[in-house]
């Protein structure tokens, strides 16, 4: 059931997720969480600032109520998942450009004004690191 990644600094993309609250696939009949994976992996290879975040991805993230969501983890840092994105390569670019300033922060925690504006207002949730909470 587990499937063993290397450890780091990672975006798991949700491989299944609907591709807009409308539609679960788009007009191809690809869902949304596989076109989004595609564009970050896209992304990724164009840049290579982005090689120090893998970009995984699994079945289900189990935040079916918004469409196109990512984890965003790393080992001692509090984790967050996004959704409500567009699967495309300007959220993509967004993610990963978020993702590496969140690889380089301390604890997972990015000021706000770094935040590029595409990732801004996607926030659903953050986990603490296993052994800590946020004070």
């Amino acid at each position: 059931m587990l499937r063993p990644v290397a450890p780091g600094p990672a975006i798991v993309a949700c491989s299944t997720c609907r591709h807009s609250a409308e539609a679960r696939e788009d007009g191809e009949g690809v869902r949304g969480g596989a076109r989004l994976t595609e564009a970050l992996r896209t992304v990724q290879a164009s840049d290579p600032r982005y090689a120090t975040v893998a970009v995984q991805d699994m079945p289900c993230l189990f935040a079916c109520q918004d469409h196109c969501t990512v984890h965003l983890r790393a080992p001692g840092k509090v984790g967050y998942v996004m959704g409500r994105f567009a699967p495309d390569a300007d959220a993509a670019r967004a993610i990963l450009d978020y993702a590496i300033a969140y690889a380089a922060s301390e604890h997972g925690r990015v000021a706000f004004r770094e935040w590029p504006e595409g990732v801004k207002g996607h926030f659903i949730t953050r986990t603490p690191p296993e052994g800590f909470v946020v004070e």
